[in-house]
């Protein structure tokens, strides 16, 4: 496949997936064809997949470019890609509590909101409390 249809395949531009395989991010180098073109193959595009979900997650560049190196390696080293997605795992869960504790608040407030237009279409104007007086869960978040 193309350059440019597996960048479409797998949602990237034309640049990234030449960045990926330029800055050692590829298992392999993509293989060529007889004018020089890149040609992706189905395992190829399965690993840009991959490496463009622990970049969505967070992991940093140098962190997916040992991994590469890891597998590249073949054999012998699991546990220590092992430890490597377990320690972004950990990373990652962490980040959904923060999003999640958010999403909270958000939602919170939307509570708020709903129960104003509610009243407002069933009852007099009011007094109401000001839209930051919702309760948050701590000082620094609200």
């Amino acid at each position: 496949m193309s350059i440019a249809d597996a960048a479409q395949a797998v949602g990237l531009s034309i640049d990234t997936l030449r960045y990926y395989e330029r800055d050692g991010l590829m298992l392999r180098p993509v293989p060529r064809s007889g004018g020089g073109q890149r040609r992706y193959e189905d395992a190829d595009l399965r690993w840009v997949l991959l490496v463009t979900r622990l970049r969505a997650t967070g992991l940093p560049i140098r962190d997916v470019r040992r991994y590469a190196e890891l597998v590249r390696a073949g054999e012998g080293n699991e546990a220590e890609r092992l430890e490597l997605l377990r320690e972004h795992r950990r990373h990652v869960l962490a980040q959904l509590a923060e999003v999640t504790e958010h999403l909270g608040a958000i939602d919170a407030k939307i509570g708020v909101y709903e129960e104003r237009v509610g009243a407002a279409s069933s009852a007099p104007p009011s007094s109401s409390p000001s839209p930051v007086s919702a309760p948050v869960s701590s000082p620094a978040r609200g």
